[in-house]
């Protein structure tokens, strides 16, 4: 059973609580905080754990706790599906119905989020559509920019249209988490520093961003009006048996699909990644300290845009379009697009 880590409030919450950690059982969610309680009067040894503050109440509190952190969780949540379900109801504020919540972004404070230009087919592809040859330069070492992290959504929330924007686009891609703090971290020791993978789409106004670009200074607006993260964080334990390659060479057997209105346009696989994580997290930390709660985005999978596939395979984003990017594994991460008088 996957431990699947998440950001919830009430459903129909105002924009401004703040979400709680838990973790998703099947239907139900295990409040993190309550979930820690309960274990530690059971008596379960939970690391540097007390009753009081044996796990925290949000998910940023749980990744600076480290490894150690989640190894708590998931001892917490491995004791509360052998218990009895009438003993977990008896403890407040423990046991949700997920059909009276919200998820938001599962990390919904990040410090910051960087995102990658990594999958060598989306690039070629691209670049292909504007008659242009690949960059040899490409090859060097991975690249990124800086996203807003304000403009965060999880999954089912209604993402308002950026009406500076005629040519709006969507970005099937895969994050990680970074779950420890390291600077100049090595490629090959760069898996440890990882605490889960998400689905990501990385909004995109193509028209701004061409803009932007001229100056040679960007993408800025063409991509800070929203990021979408979700539903979930799934821990790198839980995927070992798709992992393909090791250290820096680590990828993972996961397809990767994504589609409009029902239409499906995405297909691709995360191993076919040409810069791993691990190499983005080498590169990220060069200089400077990852934190935790810091995010990684992989940039764009093969066929994971309208930019890539061309407006004759489908029109541009427009308002009560609904876009789901869906990741093996990782879940299925929908959002839908609303005008001005919705947002």
């Amino acid at each position: 059973m996957l431990m699947k880590l998440v950001t919830y409030v009430p459903i129909n919450a105002p924009n401004h609580l703040e979400g709680r950690a838990g973790i998703l059982h099947d239907d139900i969610v295990f409040d993190l905080a309550a979930l820690g309680v309960w274990a530690a009067r059971c008596g379960i040894a939970l690391p540097h754990a007390s009753v009081q503050d044996a796990l925290p109440h949000t998910m940023l509190g749980l990744l600076r706790r480290g490894p150690e952190g989640m190894a708590a969780a998931r001892l917490a949540f491995d004791a509360a599906k052998e218990a009895d379900p009438a003993e977990l109801h008896e403890e407040p504020a423990l046991v949700h119905a997920l059909s009276g919540l919200a998820l938001r972004t599962p990390v919904p404070d990040p410090p910051t989020i960087r995102d990658f230009y990594a999958f060598e087919q989306h690039v070629k592809a691209a670049r292909a559509r504007r008659n242009a040859e690949m960059i040899p330069e490409w090859y060097e070492f991975p690249v990124f920019y800086f996203s807003n992290t304000a403009a965060l959504f999880g999954a089912d929330e209604r993402v308002p249209y950026p009406t500076a924007s005629h040519e709006v686009d969507f970005e099937l891609e895969m994050a990680c988490v970074i779950g420890q703090e390291g600077g100049d971290i090595a490629a090959a020791d760069a898996p440890a520093y990882i605490a889960g993978y998400m689905v990501m789409n990385d909004w995109s106004a193509r028209d701004l961003q061409r803009q932007e670009m001229k100056m040679n200074l960007g993408p800025a607006k063409g991509k800070d009006f929203a990021t979408s993260l979700g539903p979930w964080l799934v821990t790198p334990d839980e995927l070992e048996d798709r992992r393909v390659g090791s250290g820096a060479e680590e990828r993972f057997d996961l397809a990767m699909l994504g589609r409009i209105n029902g239409d499906q346009l995405s297909s691709d696989n995360f191993k076919t990644i040409y810069f791993t994580f691990p190499q983005m997290i080498e590169r990220a930390s060069q200089h400077v300290r990852l934190r935790p709660g810091d995010i990684l985005g992989s940039g764009t999978c093969g066929t994971g845009c309208i930019l890539e596939l061309g407006t004759e395979r489908h029109r541009w984003l427009r308002p009560g379009d609904v876009v789901e990017m869906e990741i093996e594994r990782l879940g299925v991460l929908r959002n839908s697009l609303v005008g001005p008088e919705e947002a």
